[in-house]
């Protein structure tokens, strides 16, 4: 089964800017639904291309999905209210989007003939636990509402599966490294900015345990599961993640990593403070491994260089200050309603 067209909502954001051009590389036609409230730069290197078509519009539009759910074969839902800050910041906002538009979104994706769904849920469901192995059976401890209305939506979708509507779940972990999309409110990606541009590593608790893969490897396997067939998906859900380190471990790798990306420099302190934020899990990714043989490739520390070549050429102006890098300074800002 071919899946020609795809559609990528939140396709202008983080994960979306580097995962549009891989799709459009692999011969999809691809269709982006997308408020760009980040900016409308971050698909300028593939804009105007034929097989891609921007829409500026909201996912809650149920009108407007169904004009841009015609002629799909796939649609990977990426758009939500992301992290939990931002989502607190209006919580009835950020349900309406995360939570309350996703049922219909899915329905009107079946209707409209996608044959083929993937959704991006989060790792973060599971919340705190001490298992060493955190596996895709195991119970879901949301601490907030971000993550609780990301795991609620998981089986809103699986009950839609059909022979003609092959549904998967992905909960990835916190994903790290470059994109056009930049987001510096990521773990990974907050201590390389500090490191860089303040010379200071803020590591707040630190023994709280997380997982983390690189851009590059979520995009692949968001390419991938548009190709398995759909025996091998269906009605699945799949945790994928690469390294679980501990956050203080996490700031220790990027701590060399800058040292070693700019010689000469000073290296970086690193200074522990309190954090109220517990949330601590080690994933287990041997299910993905075993049933679609995906395997990451890159380290933190690859995304730690990725983004020290960023700020090093001058893609990342103003990494400490510009809103468009924060979810929830943006979010203050454009005050969507």
């Amino acid at each position: 089964m071919q899946l020609k067209t795809v559609l990528v909502t939140g396709g202008a954001g983080y994960v979306g800017s580097v995962l549009v051009p891989r799709l459009l590389e692999e011969g999809h036609r691809v269709r982006v639904l997308d408020l760009y409230l980040y900016g409308e730069h971050t698909l300028d290197k593939i804009r105007g291309r034929p097989e891609l078509e921007e829409v500026k519009g909201d996912i809650r539009d149920q009108e407007l999905l169904r004009k841009v759910m015609r002629g799909c074969d796939a649609a990977i839902h990426l758009a939500c209210v992301s992290n939990d800050p931002s989502f607190e910041l209006d919580p009835v906002l950020s349900r309406s989007i995360n939570y309350d538009a996703f049922k219909p979104l899915v329905r009107i994706a079946k209707a409209s003939g996608v044959r083929r769904f993937i959704y991006a849920s989060t790792s973060s469901v599971y919340g705190v636990s001490q298992a060493q192995e955190v596996t895709e059976d195991h119970p879901l401890v949301p601490l907030t509402d971000y993550n609780r209305y990301k795991g609620l939506c998981e089986p809103l979708l699986l009950e839609e599966q059909s022979n003609d509507f092959t549904t998967v779940v992905v909960r990835p972990a916190t994903v790290c490294g470059y994109s056009p999309r930049q987001r510096l409110d990521l773990t990974v990606n907050i201590l390389t900015n500090h490191a860089v541009n303040k010379g200071l590593i803020t590591v707040f608790g630190g023994d709280q345990t997380r997982p983390n893969i690189h851009m590059q490897d979520i995009v692949e396997l968001y390419a991938q599961l548009l190709r398995e067939p759909d025996q091998k998906i269906a009605g699945e859900t799949f945790n994928v993640g690469y390294q679980n380190l501990r956050i203080a471990e996490i700031a220790e790798l990027v701590q060399g990593v800058v040292s070693e990306q700019f010689p000469g420099r000073e290296c970086p302190e690193i200074v522990t403070t309190p954090s109220n934020d517990i949330r601590s899990y080690h994933i287990s990714s041997k299910k993905i491994a075993h049933d679609l043989g995906f395997q990451p490739r890159r380290t933190i520390q690859d995304a730690v260089r990725d983004l020290c070549r960023a700020f090093n050429q001058g893609e990342l102006p103003n990494p400490l200050t510009d809103s468009r890098y924060f979810n929830i300074r943006r979010m203050q800002e454009v005050r969507l309603r």
